[in-house]
C-alpha cells in the first residue's frame, strides 16, 4: 500500500516537520532570488545607471507591477526556478534525512509507470482544450488573440522543462511526502487525504485569482486536492496525479492567459472578460472530477474504495530472526 512505503525509511513525524521546513525554505530562497532580480532591474534608470533612490518605487508596487518588471517569459522562468531549488531539497531530504528510496515516495510499483502519467496528462489536456474551444465559439468577445510565434516558442520550452518541475514538487510534497507522513502519524488513510487536500488548497489563498473571484474559488482548489489525493490512494502511486497536475498547468499556460491569473504568459489566447465565480465553481468539483475518477477507475480496475480511502494503517510486522542457527 502506498502510505506504508514510509515504513521502509526513517518515519518519525518530527522528521516530516523539519523536512517540510527545509524544502519550503529552499523554495522561498528561490522566490527571494526573484525579488532580488527585480530590485536589480528597478535600481537601474533608463540610462543604465544605478540609483538606489529608484528602489523606493518598490514600496508602491502592486503584485501586477512585480509581474511586469520583466517580460512574461523571463518572469515565468524566474518564478519556476524556485521550484527547481525546492525539488533538489526534496531529493536530499528523502535520501539523507529519511533514508528512503525516491521510488518508495512515488509509487508501490517497481518502477515509474509513464503510461499512467501520460494518460492523466492527456485526459485533462483534451478536456481543457475542448472546453476552451467551446467557450471561444459561443463567447468570442471574451477572448483576444495573443499569439506571437517567437515568444510562444520560448514559452513552450519554458513550460515543457519547468512546469513539470513545479507541479511535481507540489505533488511530491502533498500527495507523497505529507500523505505518507500524516498517514504514519494518524495510522489511517482518511486523515492524510483530508489534511493534504486542505493544506494544498490553502496554499493558493494568496493567488490573484482569489482576489479577483473571491474566497469561493477555494472550493475548487481544495476539491482539486481531494481529486489528486484520491487518485494517489486508489492507484497506489502518484503517477496519475503527477501527469494530471502537469497537464493542467502546462495547457493552461500555453492556451489562455489573463491579467488576473497567477501565470501571465505569451499564450495563444487572452481572456479579456470580467470573470466572476458563484455556485458554478462547484461544477468541476461535483460533476467533472467524479467523471475523471470514474474513467480512471474503469481503466485501472480500482477496487476496495472503502479500505483504500478510509481504512486503518497497519504497520508491518517486524520479525527478528537469529542471524545464524547452530546445531545442538
Amino acid at each position: 500500500m502506498f502510505i506504508e512505503q514510509a515504513y521502509k525509511g526513517k518515519n518519525e513525524f518530527w522528521r516530516y516537520l523539519i523536512g517540510s521546513l527545509v524544502i519550503g525554505g529552499t523554495a522561498i530562497i528561490g522566490q527571494l532570488l526573484f525579488m532580488f532580480a527585480i530590485a536589480i532591474k528597478v535600481g537601474f534608470d533608463d540610462n543604465g545607471i544605478w540609483d538606489t533612490a529608484n528602489l523606493s518605487k518598490l514600496q508602491t508596487f502592486t503584485e501586477s507591477d512585480f509581474m511586469r518588471v520583466f517580460d512574461s517569459n523571463i518572469t515565468l522562468l524566474l518564478l519556476l526556478s524556485s521550484f527547481a531549488l525546492g525539488f533538489c531539497a526534496l531529493l536530499l531530504v528523502i535520501k539523507y534525512f529519511h533514508h528512503q528510496k525516491f521510488i518508495e515516495l512515488t509509487t508501490t510499483r517497481s518502477k515509474f509507470d509513464w503510461g499512467r502519467a501520460f494518460f492523466a496528462f492527456g485526459m485533462i489536456a483534451i478536456f481543457t482544450i475542448g472546453t476552451t474551444a467551446i467557450d471561444y465559439y459561443f463567447n468570442p468577445d471574451d477572448y483576444q488573440l495573443n499569439f506571437q510565434l517567437g515568444p510562444f516558442l520560448i514559452l513552450c520550452v519554458i513550460s515543457i522543462v519547468f512546469i513539470p518541475i513545479q507541479t511535481s514538487l507540489e505533488e511530491y510534497i502533498f500527495r507523497g511526502y505529507l500523505m505518507q507522513g500524516f498517514g504514519i502519524l494518524a495510522k489511517n488513510r482518511w486523515f492524510p487525504l483530508v489534511m493534504t487536500s486542505v493544506i494544498f488548497g490553502s496554499m493558493h489563498l494568496f493567488n490573484p485569482e482569489v482576489t479577483k473571484l473571491g474566497y469561493i474559488i477555494m472550493i475548487y482548489y481544495i476539491g482539486t486536492g481531494f481529486l489528486l489525493g484520491v487518485m494517489t490512494l486508489m492507484d497506489e502511486g502518484m503517477e496519475l496525479a503527477l501527469g494530471f497536475h502537469a497537464g493542467n498547468n502546462m495547457i493552461a499556460a500555453l492556451l489562455v492567459t489573463a491579467d488576473w491569473t497567477a501565470f501571465q504568459t505569451e499564450s495563444i489566447l487572452k481572456d479579456v472578460s470580467d470573470p466572476s465565480a458563484g455556485f458554478d465553481i462547484l461544477i468541476p468539483v461535483l460533476i467533472v472530477y467524479p467523471i475523471f475518477l470514474a474513467i480512471l477507475a474503469y481503466r485501472y480496475k480500482w477496487t476496495g474504495w472503502k479500505d483504500k480511502l478510509f481504512g486503518k494503517l497497519e504497520p508491518p510486522i517486524q520479525t527478528n530472526f537469529p542471524e545464524k542457527l547452530t546445531a545442538d
